[in-house]
């Protein structure tokens, strides 16, 4: 029998170099924003292939202060998949306008877009697509749909006239340096958020970035002010701005918000880009062989790689067959007990207290519930040795077998 096992479910993979780098920027003496946030937004953008990024506290906060730049609140309404992190559907709420909720495609993690066309009214002025586990949604059937829907769409102000459609905002947390028919993520959408949270692949303990495409008209200077003017309280300068000698003086042009990222965070995300590669590279290795072991057995998987796109391998969704939520529960406890912390991707929003307060029901999204009643996330991140991955693997087979009989 195999030695019992401690496998964190998503540790952050951190060197001495991020370590010194943070030591670093705290001895200089400036740990807001400042040069270090500058520099990070600068090789973020390029990292993309776009011409601005904006760092911010999460990738929530990039997803609202989008919504509000855009002039999407009251009377509005905003579409997104079912199958998601409250964050997706929370920030439509936050800015007053109608959270609109469209179930997954059968035996799919992405929203069914034929259903996302039939939910499309003459209030819809944005659609929020997730990128469930870092693999990009297919954005060609998302602006086809669009384009059929084009007659509906109602613009309310100058930016919503520009675009003359629905705009896309991509709920990309799990998905920085996934790529799709040639493309990065953040060069498809029209404005992407990522996450740089603690578990995801590259982290900044907390944060996140906004990015927006440069073929759409838009005046990429005026949009990273206006980004800049909502996460710092609506003032007209920032602390970097105000520390230069007798330029002390600022104004507050709107009530606004406080959602900045900070150097030192900026610093650790700096090293954290310069090691993306292998980071990348490191996963799609685990996702491999996680696969190759499942492939012995009666196990589905979201398939990350293909001709066409290349997911950012943020996390390992798998589906057993066969089994109901309780046997799905009972799995993940079992497999704690073996040492090995699993988790659920998703609970399908109409689970939540929140949600059914709102008037959500489940029954209404039998797509994503048969999605999560038997999905468990296996640990996967670059502290894993292939040892460990071919343990994980083993330890599920033996539980399940054991279940099912």
């Amino acid at each position: 029998m195999d030695k019992l096992r401690n496998i964190p479910f998503s540790p952050p993979d951190i060197t001495d170099e991020e370590i010194e780098e943070v030591i670093n920027t705290m001895k200089s003496g400036w740990i807001t924003t400042g040069p270090k946030t500058k520099e990070f937004e600068r090789e973020i953008a390029d990292y993309v292939g776009v011409k601005k990024a904006v760092c911010l506290s999460s990738a929530t906060a990039a997803m609202e202060l989008t919504l509000r730049i855009l002039g999407i609140g009251p009377g509005d309404e905003v579409i997104t998949s079912v199958y998601t992190y409250t964050a997706s559907a929370s920030v439509i709420d936050h800015v007053g306008a109608k959270i609109i909720l469209v179930d997954t495609a059968p035996d799919s993690f992405e929203m069914d877009y034929d259903k996302l066309a039939n939910s499309i009214t003459e209030r819809t002025k944005a659609i929020i697509p997730v990128d469930i586990a870092g693999k990009m949604c297919d954005y060609s059937k998302i602006y086809e749909v669009i384009k059929r829907k084009r007659g509906l769409f109602r613009a309310s102000n100058s930016i919503q006239e520009l675009f003359g459609r629905i705009i896309v905002l991509a709920d990309a947390a799990h998905a920085f340096g996934a790529e799709r028919e040639g493309l990065k993520c953040g060069q498809v959408a029209d404005f992407t958020a990522f996450s740089f949270h603690a578990v995801k692949n590259l982290t900044t303990a907390e944060g996140g970035a906004v990015v927006w495409r440069n073929d759409l008209g838009l005046n990429d200077e005026e949009i990273y002010k206006q980004f800049m003017l909502y996460s710092l309280h609506g003032q007209n300068k920032d602390a970097l701005a105000k520390s230069r000698i007798g330029a002390w003086e600022y104004d507050i042009l709107c009530l606004a918000y406080k959602c900045n990222m900070t150097d030192i965070l900026a610093s650790f995300g700096l090293i954290q880009l310069h090691r993306y590669e292998w980071l990348l590279k490191r996963r799609k290795e685990i996702i491999n062989l996680y696969e190759k072991k499942l492939s012995e057995f009666n196990i589905d998987f979201l398939q990350h790689y293909d001709e066409d796109y290349a997911s950012s391998g943020h996390l390992m969704l798998i589906r057993i067959p066969d089994i109901d939520e309780c046997q799905r529960n009972l799995i993940i406890e079992e497999m704690a007990e073996a040492g090995i912390n699993c988790n659920v991707h998703y609970k399908p929003l109409p689970m939540l207290t929140a949600y059914k307060k709102l008037g959500f029901n489940i029954k209404n999204y039998p797509n994503a519930y048969n999605m999560y009643k038997n999905e468990i996330t296996l640990p996967l991140h670059t502290l894993l040795s292939n040892d460990d991955v071919i343990y994980v693997c083993e330890q599920l087979k033996t539980i399940i077998t054991r279940i099912r009989k």
